[in-house]
């Protein structure tokens, strides 16, 4: 057997550990459009991630930490279906871990995991859909804006938000979040199975719980931190491998900074998207 400092001479199956390692990934932020004003979570930004995590060589189980108020019922799944072809591809159980909050699309991502552990102070769950929008029909009558809308298909302005709402416009949409709805229920019921207690109304009528009550829910699997829980799965020398977001290249960093003189206006839908992020925690009382 090589020395522990030679061991990176040997290809990783061969290579033997002093101690267990676990990469750590976290997961962080709204779900969805990820700008400068809005960091969040995408799978264009998370598979990089997961994909290096699952790659570290002698890994005993990747660890997730997800901190999320949800977001793009769309980028969670691909998120979760992602998590979940690594984890079949290398053969490694997952575990997640809440911070404040695995709520809506977070908590579909945790549900990737095969154990998933919170804080009694986390917030868990909210097993919906909601759509959210504003009304400025009023408003731009008001002012004197004519508003002028040119389509092909009847449907294509649909929910404008500078018009009148169309009740049939309504009926479309709830009928959408009905059948996302019932994707999302079918992932919950599918990954916890008998864990959950379906003696409870509530539970995917988009409510949320702290961790002791969603321990006895069945849609966590107990109360801790990382670093205990792991310790005490894999012994007081298990190694956290932190997988880090890439950095950019130092002249992309240097391009990317606004040049003396050049116009510093923020771009509103970056100031909406941020707004939208800021009430999404709110939804949490966070």
């Amino acid at each position: 057997m090589l020395p522990a400092r030679l061991q990176f001479l040997l290809p990783s199956k061969y290579r033997t550990y002093a101690h267990p390692i676990v990469p750590v990934v976290r997961l962080s932020g709204a779900i969805g459009a990820v700008m400068p004003l809005r960091t969040g979570l995408a799978m264009s930004s998370v598979a990089p991630l997961l994909e290096r995590a699952f790659s570290v060589p002698g890994a005993k189980a990747v660890a997730l930490v997800i901190n999320s108020p949800g977001g793009s019922a769309a980028q969670s799944h691909l998120i979760f279906k992602r998590i979940r072809a690594f984890a079949e591809e290398k053969k490694l159980p997952v575990i997640a871990f809440v911070e404040d909050a695995a709520a809506s699309g977070g908590y579909m991502i945790a549900c990737a995991a095969d154990e998933i552990y919170a804080d009694p102070a986390s917030i868990v769950g909210s097993i919906g859909v909601v759509s959210a929008s504003f009304g400025f029909h009023e408003l731009i009558e008001r002012i004197g804006i004519e508003r002028r809308v040119h389509t092909a298909g009847k449907s294509k302005a649909m929910l404008d938000p500078f018009r009148p709402e169309n009740p049939d416009d309504v009926v479309r949409l709830k009928g959408l979040q009905r059948q996302i709805h019932e994707v999302f229920v079918g992932l919950v019921r599918d990954r916890r199975g008998e864990k959950l207690n379906d003696s409870y109304d509530d539970l995917f009528s988009g409510a949320f719980w702290v961790g002791a009550e969603a321990v006895d829910l069945g849609l966590i699997d107990g109360l801790g931190d990382i670093r205990t829980i792991l310790r005490q799965r894999f012994g007081d020398k298990v190694q956290f491998r932190m997988i880090e977001p890439a950095r950019p290249p130092l002249l992309g960093r240097l391009l990317g900074r606004r040049s003396f003189g050049q116009s510093s206006l923020i771009d509103p839908g970056e100031i909406v998207g941020a707004l939208e992020e800021r009430a999404a925690w709110a939804r949490l009382g966070l």
